[in-house]
């Protein structure tokens, strides 16, 4: 399949988006591991985003460590500043590592309740690349934040796993809502799912063979069963996926997470939320 062929794919299919992204990801590795490329974007740009004008700005900020100890699990936050924003609202956030195989990492729906967009979790970086943050508006403008950070080797490789150990302990979830919360104001809440988080890129070590993906692909978040934030999923996305972020709830009540994977499993969890 050609270049043009791939990116008419790409827009037909959410799949689709992922597999052109890999293989046009894949093409260029072997200009990438000395350093990011930053040739990699406008091509996987218009894989997702094909024929729209995208703006970059200062108020979409990416914070991370310039160079990573592990690829497995790269610490990132993501914020955007209503301020100097100047009026744009954003509802959606598009996470991409742009050299990895599968580079979409998430994908984040915000409700009002998030207020200021604050959000640290943990990614995957295959080789250096940039971390791409796209911002969209209810009326569909795309705006876009990027950084480059030094990291490899946490997509792929070998695994010897206990599968019974692994299975037994999927879906576990700690959550909790720092206190005291204070109505109206900005309250810190903390996600982490135990999950093993497959890529479907890792090879068994005896067998030599491919290990199938097995993910966590959606967590929903509600507060007093109103939407608070929906995450899609990635498998981009570290092993144990981990969402610390800002919210403001209007009144005591109960912070709920439904989480999914790509099995069809769903797992769930609430807390309290006392002023």
């Amino acid at each position: 399949m050609n270049t043009q062929s791939q990116l008419k794919f790409s827009l037909t299919s959410g799949l689709g988006k992922w597999m052109v992204a890999a293989g046009l990801s894949v093409a260029f590795l072997s200009n990438a591991f000395a350093e990011a490329d930053p040739n990699l974007w406008p091509v996987m740009k218009e894989a997702f985003f094909a024929k729209r004008e995208m703006k970059e700005v200062d108020f979409i900020k990416i914070d991370a460590p310039k160079r990573a100890e592990s690829g497995a699990q790269v610490p990132v936050t993501y914020s955007i500043d209503n301020a100097a924003a100047n009026g744009v609202k954003i509802v959606k956030l598009y996470s991409f590592v742009d050299a990895n195989p599968i580079p979409l990492t998430a994908t984040y729906n915000l409700s009002d309740m998030i207020g200021d967009f604050q959000l640290s979790t943990r990614i995957r970086f295959e080789t250096d690349a940039y971390v791409r943050l796209v911002g969209e508006t209810a009326d569909g403008k795309l705006y876009l934040g990027s950084r480059v950070i030094r990291a490899a080797g946490g997509c792929g490789g070998m695994v010897e796993n206990n599968e019974a150990e692994i299975r037994a302990a999927a879906g576990k979830i700690k959550m909790n809502v720092e206190p005291p919360a204070k109505f109206g104001t900005p309250t810190t809440a903390t996600f982490n799912i135990k999950h093993i988080m497959r890529t479907g890129l890792q090879r068994d070590l005896v067998s030599q063979g491919y290990v199938p993906a097995f993910y966590i692909n959606k967590a929903e978040f509600k507060y007093n069963g109103k939407p608070l934030m929906n995450v899609d999923v990635g498998v981009g996305t570290a092993e144990d996926p981990y969402f610390k972020f800002n919210f403001i709830p209007d009144a005591p009540g109960k912070l709920e997470v439904t989480a999914t994977d790509n099995e069809g499993k769903s797992f769930t969890h609430a807390v309290d939320v006392k002023g």
